[in-house]
């Protein structure tokens, strides 16, 4: 997503996107990595899973709960995030057709960099925007002591608010984004030293 360009829901529910955007990601579902391509524009989702093609209209019904429709088929979906350590990936569940499945997303960009969320750096932990969205809440400030696990930014991609937690205990010694500001994947949000 460009700097400045965010999505927003329209009056039917549907994802609103004033630009197209697309994500490549890695999504491990079952012990088993699956290659994922994501375009989104104007409530319409383009994703394809391996070699599997699904053109959906989205819809969203309530926070985390979405109607994906393929074609004459109407399917319920019920997301949500789960909170632990930041990593290199970040883990879901969702329930769709009355069925749970654990799926853990992972950004390639921060494979191939060898950085994660939390990458240290010479005693210095990074916490990396996982993906392109908006800063909704800074939790703390330059100086303030953090435990790990402690909230350190509220990151809003995709109508889903991620809370980026400290991976290690220590003192934050910068915050380099604003509330509102539009931050891009692999983007440094915070550094706890």
């Amino acid at each position: 997503m460009k700097p400045g360009m965010q999505s927003t829901w329209g009056a039917s529910g549907e994802i609103e996107f004033g630009a197209y955007f697309l994500m490549q990601l890695k999504a491990q579902l079952w012990g088993k990595d699956h290659e994922v391509s994501l375009s989104l524009s104007d409530g319409a989702a383009d994703v394809a899973v391996g070699n599997r093609h699904y053109d959906l209209r989205v819809r969203e019904l309530a926070s985390g709960e979405y109607l994906l429709i393929n074609g004459s088929n109407v399917y319920k979906c019920r997301v949500s995030g789960r909170s632990g350590s930041v990593a290199a990936s970040q883990s879901f569940a969702v329930v769709l057709r009355g069925r749970n499945y654990e799926v853990a997303v992972v950004d390639p960009r921060r494979l191939r960099s060898g950085q994660s969320a939390g990458a240290h750096h010479a005693g210095a932990a990074e916490i990396v925007s996982p993906m392109p969205g908006k800063i909704v809440r800074v939790l703390v400030q330059t100086g303030d002591k953090v435990e790990s696990g402690a909230g350190i930014i509220v990151v809003e991609a995709m109508k889903m608010q991620n809370e980026m937690k400290a991976p290690k205990a220590g003192v934050v010694v910068s915050i380099n984004a604003d509330e509102g500001a539009t931050v891009n994947a692999g983007d440094v949000l915070a550094v706890v030293e």
